[in-house]
């Protein structure tokens, strides 16, 4: 998943949706299903894409689909639509769709910012596309008009207070779902994983496609997966990494509870790393000591939180530290912005610059898409419960993970049931996995996998981190070459593999 989290991860989303387009629109039912009358023919009408820093041949449209489903006829949205198309036309076999995670992330950039990561033979291979999801960046808008301190992460993500009460996440909660329902429309209703999918099969047709491959992360592991449940007729080459736990019963209230075994999983990283001695920002001098000041240091800014203007909320407090700590966690990259700061707070400074919040439609269609996507539980005394329990056994969270959120106040009921991941359909899904990750833990992957039967085979890293092929820095040549060998062949590996 991921639900969009942290000081580094909503950074990356605040600048994330820097492309916008121009371009014709197309309705998807103007599009013939299963239609191809040739190989980079295409309903859309593709225009210049506005934004810097963009790869110069990457092109923009919009497509129109159905607000609703189960009336086709009735009132459209706006998808917006990019693509960079197969470097060598000649030896291009298809289309490569990159699906946005989140939920709450745009795409428009993707096939600039994630497609550079491809290797040439892959980039020749396929037109590179992605997409805005409803509600987001440059399709129509989902938003709720929040307050701007119900913005805040910690409005959204359930951090108790010290001690672990959790009245003010209650009032908090039933504030931003009463704001909702009040502010959202028709749009935010019919926000949801599933629409996704058949959003993604709009496109697939307007493309004038038979089949497409994709390659998903995080939570767009799970969009792939309902997809190729629903549509697996229109599955070519599907490479899920990162991926999320598809319980039916739970979706994204079991991805939430699994942040706390994710940060147990990888916080060791961090500790060995900040107590190396050749560590540049060396906190102490075992990991047992790195993990003893972290708990020390959330527990006097809960007692005393230092100000911070600027930021919001307006202090530096324990759950601030631990939300840094957490999205510090996706990445070795950000280990050292992470000790920094402990090493700052420890001598009562803050940062100069404070995280950005998440944008109105991030926010909408986050909170929408987690509460439209499964019913949550309303028993408060439960949740009390289930907090205290929590704090107990993983104190570097302390109750978050399984707190009570906006969606036991969410006014509307899932239109659609979870989609059961199952092994009907062709085996043509290859699952990457790195095995200490915070946001989807390998265990909730593992149970993916075993959904998915003899349709799919995973690939295994033995590394920390959020998203195992093609990464920067930290990457895999072992699962590299996996996923283009995957993607260029179509063959899956003949059993599951561990890469080191």
């Amino acid at each position: 998943m991921r639900l969009t989290t942290g000081r580094t991860a909503v950074l990356a989303l605040a600048t994330a949706a820097t492309a916008s387009l121009l371009g014709s629109t197309v309705s998807a039912a103007d599009a013939t299903p299963g239609r191809q009358t040739g190989p980079t023919a295409t309903a859309l009408g593709w225009g210049a894409c506005e934004g810097t820093g963009l790869d110069p041949r990457q092109e923009c449209a919009t497509l129109k689909v159905p607000l609703d489903y189960r009336d086709p006829g009735g009132k459209r949205i706006s998808l917006a639509v990019s693509r960079v198309p197969s470097e060598r036309p000649r030896a291009r076999r298809g289309t490569l769709l990159l699906i946005p995670g989140g939920p709450g992330s745009p795409g428009l950039d993707r096939p600039t910012t994630l497609g550079k990561r491809l290797p040439r033979s892959v980039r020749d291979a396929y037109d590179i596309v992605s997409f805005d999801p409803r509600g987001l960046g440059r399709s129509t808008h989902a938003g709720c008009d929040l307050a701007p301190a119900d913005l805040s992460l910690l409005a959204s993500r359930p951090w108790p207070a010290p001690g672990g009460d959790i009245t003010e996440n209650v009032t908090t909660g039933r504030r931003i779902a009463d704001t909702c329902a009040r502010n959202g429309g028709d749009l935010l209703r019919t926000l949801s994983t599933v629409n996704e999918a058949r959003d993604i099969d709009s496109i697939r047709r307007a493309l004038g496609e038979r089949k497409l491959s994709a390659w998903g992360v995080s939570y767009g592991t799970y969009v792939g997966s309902v997809y190729a449940q629903m549509f697996p007729e229109h599955t070519d080459r599907w490479v899920l990494d990162s991926n999320d736990d598809p319980d039916p019963e739970r979706v994204e209230r079991g991805w939430l509870a699994n942040y706390a075994v994710g940060v147990e999983d990888t916080f060791p990283d961090f500790a060995a790393w900040a107590s190396a001695p050749g560590s540049p920002v060396r906190l102490a001098g075992t990991p047992d000591g790195v993990r003893r000041r972290v708990l020390a240091l959330a527990a006097r800014l809960d007692a005393k939180p230092l100000p911070w203007p600027g930021a919001n909320p307006p202090e530096l407090n324990g759950n601030v530290l631990r939300q840094s700590m957490l999205s510090a966690l996706y990445s070795p990259d950000t280990f050292e912005d992470l000790a920094k700061l402990i090493v700052d707070a420890d001598a009562g400074k803050v940062p100069d610059a404070a995280p950005a919040d998440p944008t109105q439609d991030i926010a909408a269609v986050s909170l929408a898409t987690i509460c439209n996507d499964v019913e949550w539980p309303t028993s408060l005394t439960a949740y009390a419960r289930d907090v205290a329990a929590s704090r107990k056994s993983h104190p570097l969270t302390a109750g978050m993970p399984v707190n009570v959120t906006t969606c036991a106040f969410w006014h509307d009921k899932p239109r659609d049931k979870p989609v059961r991941i199952t092994g009907q359909g062709p085996s043509n899904v290859l699952l990457v996995q790195n095995t200490r990750d915070v946001a989807t833990p390998y265990r909730g992957a593992l149970e993916l996998r075993r959904a998915y039967r003899d349709r799919a085979r995973m690939v295994s890293v033995d590394a920390m981190g959020h998203a195992a092929a093609y990464r920067v820095n930290h990457g895999s040549d072992c699962a590299d070459r996996r996923v283009t060998d995957f993607l260029l062949t179509g063959e899956l590996p003949k059993r599951d593999l561990r890469c080191p």
